[in-house]
């Protein structure tokens, strides 16, 4: 068979196909230059700056604080000694935890004050801890969707609402019910200023457990129906213990905005420094005796030093008490991820 014979040759040339160039990035301006170490710079001065803030807050109130513990004058009416154990005031009398700094011979005990304090943070806790917890599972594991997106919603309303708007509610509606429920003695007690707290704190209860549950890995849920498991036994055994750490967390916020609170229950505990067990007495925190009474003091005076002192060993326990928990809750994690 003779070769194919080429194609006939014409005058038309063959378009030739240009090289793909390389996709060049425009060149950085010298705003995108200088943007990023600017955003570096204002971001770390803001985090500085709060830090300082506190920092300041503590110096300034620890140095108010300590003529009580170096000044000979100050201390012979109050001291450490004095503040948390029983002391005789009068010849023949019996040793008086009392808190009475107005009167002819002052009384600057805190044994009365921190077990009020402890009171209302513990009825805060047991009815807010709880409650915010199988809230937050119900929203994550069993509620629909809208549902979800109707709840989670109004408890974040719950907590812009103002102390002083809740403190008025446990003052004028939650006292006289309780009072004619349960007979209480004194309308205004333990009780009542423990669930207007436990109503304030569980929106921060509720966020944090929420964000726990929803971080823990979908393949928990789907081993345990795997098994044979239901969804509440997935949620009770599976869910809430892989979300431990975030629980305790959020347990431990809710203490320290419980013990620090101020208006609550200035407005619904009575405010009567009462060293008693019984849950329906009055009674009075560290925090509403600071803000009840320092504006009343004298600058300078025995009892000006008290309170500031009194402040510190609040900021102290706040700050201990969440440093613990923050190291219980690694080691806690730690141990659930089998380190």
């Amino acid at each position: 068979m003779p070769p194919a014979s080429s194609p006939p040759v014409t005058g038309e040339r063959i378009p030739i196909i240009p090289r793909r160039t390389a996709f060049k990035l425009p060149s950085r301006t010298w705003w995108s230059r200088v943007q990023d170490p600017l955003s570096r710079g204002v971001f770390f001065t803001v985090a500085l700056t709060a830090v300082v803030a506190v920092l300041f807050i503590f110096v300034f109130v620890g140095k108010e604080s300590l003529p009580v513990l170096l000044d000979e004058t100050v201390m012979q009416e109050a001291s450490l000694e004095k503040f948390f154990t029983p002391q005789v005031y009068k010849a023949g009398k019996e040793p008086q935890l009392s808190w009475q700094p107005v009167s002819k011979i002052p009384k600057y005990s805190f044994v009365p004050l921190v077990v009020g304090t402890l009171k209302v943070t513990f009825i805060a806790l047991l009815f807010a801890v709880p409650l915010a917890i199988l809230a937050a599972l119900f929203s994550v594991e069993f509620a629909p969707r809208l549902i979800r997106e109707i709840v989670k919603p109004l408890v974040e309303i719950l907590a812009g609402i103002p102390s002083v708007v809740l403190g008025f509610f446990a003052l004028m509606i939650l006292a006289p019910h309780l009072k004619d429920l349960f007979g209480f003695e004194s309308q205004l007690n333990a009780v009542v200023a423990g669930l207007a707290v436990g109503i304030a704190i569980i929106p921060i209860i509720f966020t944090v457990c929420e964000d726990a549950f929803t971080s823990v890995p979908p393949t928990y849920r789907e081993a345990s129906i795997a098994l044979g498991a239901d969804r509440y036994q997935t949620a009770l055994r599976v869910v809430l213990p892989a979300a431990l750490p975030g629980v305790f967390a959020a347990a431990v916020l809710g203490f320290g905005r419980a013990i620090g609170e101020t208006m609550i229950v200035l407005m619904a505990s009575g405010n009567a420094a009462i060293l008693s067990a019984v849950m329906s007495d009055s009674v009075r925190t560290l925090s509403a005796t600071i803000a009840a009474e320092m504006l009343e003091v004298v600058n300078g005076d025995v009892h000006y030093s008290v309170l500031f002192f009194m402040g510190t060993l609040l900021f102290t326990t706040t700050f201990v008490i969440n440093l613990l928990g923050d190291l219980y809750i690694r080691r806690l994690r730690a141990r659930l991820g089998g380190k």
